[in-house]
């Protein structure tokens, strides 16, 4: 009975997996409003009531989306950046492994077309999103202090000012990417000419 019951958990997991997967493909393209419990279920081969048995709602879904989305950005832009030294060198894998994120996600950044849609629309998927923007810029704050703290940058440094500036070279990069279909380094430019405005 127990092992039954694992399999069951085990392949109820792996079929709402499958359906945030196709979902955040969806949003990738549509964005988050197209997102309902009939266009997935379409999308994922399954039926409306399949699709309503792991998310009773269309919000309830669009947070799984936010949550998927923000877990792969962890896994692909953060992960890999912490194996650099604290400092300069890993303030700049950060924003290199970011704007490659940016540049590499087909239909662009979730998370940016998430704050385009619900910037003023409150209710919990706006809130999800300031959650994961704050843990963002926290992160920044927390990475340009540590290059504050190991010398390579002045101790007068605003560290939320320069998170703030990163920021904008992301969301300008951003825009180029998609938009323009501009893939020149200007983004790395940029945050070199921040680096360098902070230097010792």
């Amino acid at each position: 009975m127990q092992a039954d019951h694992r399999a069951a958990t085990a392949k109820g997991a792996a079929t709402r997996g499958h359906i945030v997967d196709r979902a955040l493909e969806m949003v990738r393209v549509g964005g988050f409003d197209g997102l309902s419990i009939g266009s997935v279920a379409q999308t994922a081969a399954m039926s409306k009531s399949g699709v309503f048995a792991h998310f009773g709602s269309r919000e309830e879904l669009q947070l799984a989306v936010l949550d998927a989305a923000a877990e792969r950005f962890t896994r692909e832009v953060f992960v890999p950046a912490l194996r650099a030294p604290r400092g300069l060198a890993r303030l700049r894998a950060i924003v290199a492994h970011w704007l490659e994120w940016l540049r590499l996600s087909e239909g662009g950044c979730p998370m940016v077309g998430a704050a385009v849609e619900f910037d003023d629309r409150p209710g919990p998927v706006r809130e999800r999103v300031v959650f994961y923007e704050e843990r963002l810029r926290a992160e920044l704050v927390r990475a340009v202090r540590m290059a504050v703290e190991s010398g390579e940058l002045r101790a007068d440094t605003d560290a939320e000012q320069v998170a703030f500036e990163l920021f904008a070279i992301a969301l300008a990069s951003h825009h180029d990417f998609r938009l323009l279909g501009d893939a020149s380094p200007r983004g790395a430019r940029a945050l070199e000419r921040l680096i360098d405005s902070h230097r010792v």
